[in-house]
């Protein structure tokens, strides 16, 4: 294949969405779904338009406090009216690109800390000075979402990705997840997850890091698919239909957020899914968004055996059924051993 050859059916670019040059105010937005499950790839994409100013995961509990200064003790923090005290003004600082250059200096511990603080300052002062707002890439929202539309204006892009492929990514990495910080949530159990509760203490005494990644997903497609028939505002996007085709998939994603579809967008997805780039992420870069996304859509069926995603099929059919099909399940004749 030529160099910077893609994969990719190239769609006529709409004359409206060619340029920008009379900006208009956009709302922020959210780009929020299971972590694993293409949120950076979709951030970053949506990024490229130049409107929006990009901020990674403000709920993540290692975060920069510069970026947000409300202080998160769980993963998957969920967000409501009802605990919104300390949030609520901090995320607005967030939203308006108001960096804490003082509690990130007090928090500075290596060189490591200092080179992302320059990064992060950076982004939002251009953002402030360019009156960009803010386009917040955070899987750990996934149970916030009505809370950051409603009380904060975000528009709200959820990711799904198929069940398998967000387990052999866990599985890969080897990253578990400690079920406690869901279920010592009682604001979570209550509004979301009392349904999953069994399952959620199930999976929190498994040893298999399969077994554990399917509860989680249920847990957060399943209130994801409540999301889908309630908030008809909310865009729900599956990360297969964006690989197969990025530049239709993300014309689509731009019109409905009503951003501008520039040239320099479409050269960045072109890129960022180029059969040029790797198939599969690096362990030492796992935040990579160039990848080759035709290749990276079978990368799951090489991760896991025929048994194992039987077995996860089983597990996760009630939820997945909502966002996937029989065939979405297909796997090659030639199975991986467990060994690979």
């Amino acid at each position: 294949m030529k160099r910077n050859q893609v994969r990719v059916h190239r769609l006529p670019i709409p004359e409206t969405y060619v340029s920008y040059s009379n900006p208009v105010t956009h709302p922020p937005i959210l780009v929020t779904g299971a972590h694993r499950s293409g949120t950076t790839w979709v951030g970053r994409m949506l990024a490229a338009s130049g409107t929006h100013a990009y901020v990674s995961e403000p709920l993540n509990r290692w975060r920069r406090p510069g970026v947000m200064r409300a202080a998160v003790t769980h993963w998957y923090t969920c967000i409501t009216t009802e605990n919104e005290g300390e949030y609520l003004p901090a995320f607005r600082d967030t939203l308006a690109l108001r960096y804490g250059l003082g509690r990130e200096l007090l928090s500075l511990r290596s060189p490591k800390d200092a080179g992302r603080m320059l990064r992060d300052a950076t982004i939002f002062a251009r953002g402030r000075l360019s009156g960009q707002p803010a386009l917040l890439k955070d899987p750990f929202a996934s149970f916030s979402t009505e809370w950051f539309a409603d009380r904060l204006g975000c528009k709200m892009v959820l990711v799904a990705r198929h069940p398998a492929a967000f387990a052999s990514s866990l599985k890969r990495l080897n990253w578990s997840f400690d079920f406690d910080d869901l279920l010592a949530q009682p604001l979570l159990m209550r509004a979301w997850l009392e349904p999953h509760r069994a399952a959620l203490t199930a999976a929190k005494e498994s040893k298999d890091i399969l077994v554990r990644a399917g509860a989680l997903w249920n847990a957060i497609y399943d209130v994801f698919h409540q999301l889908r028939q309630r908030r008809p505002d909310f865009i729900v996007v599956r990360h297969e239909d964006l690989s197969r085709n990025p530049v239709a998939g993300y014309l689509a994603l731009y019109q409905q957020l009503g951003l501008p579809f520039t040239a320099r967008a479409e050269a960045r997805i072109l890129k960022a899914s180029s059969a040029e780039n790797p198939g599969e992420v690096s362990r030492e870069n796992i935040y990579n968004v160039n990848l080759d996304s035709q290749a990276n859509l079978k990368n799951w069926q090489k991760r896991i055996t025929a048994d194992e995603t039987a077995a996860l099929r089983a597990q996760t059919a009630a939820v997945a059924a909502h966002f996937y099909t029989d065939a979405d399940w297909d796997q090659p004749t030639t199975q991986p051993t467990q060994t690979q």
